[in-house]
């Protein structure tokens, strides 16, 4: 009989609910949905909908208090994914952390260290990193494939969002509510992943964050952000929820070719010489070095949230490595962080983020945020989270 771990779930909502169709749908190996957990009573009346025998909890305080579940998927609004994955990793559950890891920086080291301290796995949900596409870019930089990296782009702008979709939740676009705008809600995979395909963490950015600039709403709904690497590289990262149709170009130039993700494919230029030697050597005046275009075979499952969760209950039992280690979420946060704080003070800001001044000016903004009514209703997110 396979070996099973029992899931427990906080926050009912779209994330919610798109892993318990996922755990009800058996694509979970070795997984189960044992407990859920959301404060709205309203949402916990679908739960039936979703297997036999679930135990309901009304807030995730008394399911990590009271469930006996082996893991615990945190998939609240953004404030709350800190202290909720900080209780549970206490209380000595294995933890998955719904992206993004928090907010500002300063709740994340608390999580981290929570998470250094305890005696169990922990893991974010960074479904992006399941794709073959940006598995095989990564393996392709690190190889030394492209030479020493120059520049990185990525325009990431196909996240069309009306304004009835900021209006489904109360909490949705607002300072004290979410924390944040694009950056936050639909860029941490981006955040995560131009750093962890290329190896490479910014150490400078200057940011032009547009705060409802197409939208009836207080947070960021548009960017472009110029980032510095140590060594000389440079790079651009462009968002908006508006542009129709949008964009997804991730661009990855070296000295020895370039890697160009532009939809599920990959195109690979190599130069036939690193071009800093060509530089060097050449005498011809006019001239390039030469290059050729590289098939790229994709191998490999798409797996996104399903692969994650399926990798976790693996780990639990030891019966593979953990992919995604939790505490690598912190580099996504640190980089949103930066670029507000960068839009806020109009300057460029050193990484690591200052996180003391960027919480009081975070602060600031939750202070003068607007108090939304309504309902907080549950969208179907099946299909929206494509390649990206």
């Amino acid at each position: 009989m396979e070996k099973t771990v029992r899931f427990g779930i906080i926050g009912f909502g779209n994330m919610g609910t798109g892993h318990a169709n996922n755990f009800r749908d058996g694509r979970i190996g070795n997984g189960v949905l044992a407990a859920v957990a959301d404060i709205d009573p309203e949402k916990l009346k679908n739960v039936k909908n979703y297997g036999e025998n679930i135990a309901v909890y009304g807030s995730g305080e008394e399911l990590i208090e009271k469930s006996d579940v082996d893991a615990v998927v945190v998939a609240t609004p953004h404030y709350l994914h800190p202290p909720l994955c900080t209780a549970a990793l206490k209380r000595g559950f294995n933890v998955v952390c719904e992206k993004p890891a928090g907010v500002y920086t300063r709740q994340v080291k608390e999580m981290n260290e929570a998470a250094k301290q305890a005696k169990v796995l922990f893991t974010m949900m960074f479904n992006q990193r399941t794709n073959p596409v940006y598995r095989k870019m990564r393996e392709i930089i690190l190889s030394g494939g492209i030479g020493t990296i120059k520049r990185v782009n990525w325009i990431i702008t196909d996240w069309y969002r009306s304004q009835s979709y900021y209006d489904s939740g109360t909490w949705r676009a607002t300072w004290s509510g979410e924390g944040g705008g694009v950056l936050i809600n639909q860029c941490p995979h981006q955040l995560d992943l131009v750093q962890w395909v290329t190896g490479l963490r910014p150490s400078a950015v200057r940011a032009f964050c547009h705060f409802g600039k197409w939208h009836d709403i207080e947070v960021e709904d548009d960017v472009t952000a110029y980032l510095e690497y140590p060594g000389g590289a440079t790079g651009a990262f462009i968002t908006s929820t508006a542009d129709c149709p949008g964009d997804n170009r991730f661009e990855v130039l070296g000295t020895l070719g370039k890697l160009v993700c532009d939809g599920g494919s990959i195109q690979y230029d190599k130069l036939k010489i690193d071009e800093r030697e060509f530089n060097r050597t050449y005498r011809g005046g006019f001239g390039t070095p030469e290059w050729e275009r590289i098939p790229v075979e994709i191998k490999g499952e798409n797996s996104q949230h399903a692969g994650i969760l399926t990798n976790f209950a693996r780990a639990i039992l030891g019966l593979e490595p953990l992919f995604v280690d939790g505490k690598e979420g912190i580099y996504g946060v640190e980089l949103m962080n930066a670029m507000l704080l960068s839009t806020w003070l109009k300057k460029t800001v050193s990484l690591p983020v200052d996180e003391e001044l960027y919480f009081d000016e975070l602060m600031k903004r939750v202070k003068t945020s607007k108090v939304k009514t309504g309902s907080n209703l549950v969208l179907d997110t099946q299909g929206t989270y494509g390649s990206k």
